[in-house]
């Protein structure tokens, strides 16, 4: 029955880390002022008769504090790749100069910083609400194992507190990582 109970645990946590992981990826698309290649890397670009990643059509590097720039491998994708991020949704407004791509990033206003801050905010709580479903499972699995005679009354409250803690622990971390954003983001 432990066994059984560890296969759950560490699949629960597998989980967690998935939706813990999903919120890092998705921070590192929210732009703080400070030039990051984490910043572009979300953006895709139209290629090669479909969608491919811009990491995939070039290299990005961090030139200045303020400016990303967009080395293009392929000459005829350049005009593809100004288009990617311009569109992109993170308010860029890049120049193309022969195969490097040039991305500005202009200073962050107040109301550009409470937007960006509501949205990181929106995103730990799409990652709670995913861990607090993986809690879920785990808790029907619980039940389950229970009502099958494979676990105790006793073995079933002790793993449901387990799977709590480990609920909580996520979650904690989730509110950590959203509290350095934050921070990150309203730094003047």
């Amino acid at each position: 029955m432990a066994a059984e109970f560890n296969s759950l645990k560490q699949d629960l946590t597998r989980r967690m880390d998935g939706a813990l992981e999903t919120l890092k990826r998705d921070f590192s698309g929210l732009r703080s002022g400070r030039a990051s290649p984490a910043l572009l890397e979300p953006v895709r670009v139209e290629a090669y008769g479909g969608e491919v990643p811009l990491t995939q059509v070039g290299t990005i590097a961090v030139p200045e504090a303020r400016m990303l720039t967009v080395q293009v491998w392929d000459r005829t994708l350049v005009n593809a790749v100004v288009t990617a991020i311009r569109d992109c949704g993170l308010g860029l407004n890049p120049s193309g100069d022969g195969q490097l791509v040039r991305v500005p990033l202009p200073q962050l206003t107040g109301e550009r910083r409470t937007e960006l801050s509501k949205a990181a905010h929106r995103y730990a709580e799409a990652s709670k609400v995913a861990v607090r479903g993986v809690r879920r499972d785990g808790m029907e699995q619980i039940k389950a194992m229970e009502k099958k005679s494979i676990i105790g009354q006793d073995d079933s409250a002790r793993f449901t507190e387990e799977v709590q803690k480990l609920t909580d622990s996520y979650v904690k971390r989730i509110d950590d990582a959203l509290a350095d954003k934050d921070r990150e983001i309203k730094q003047v």
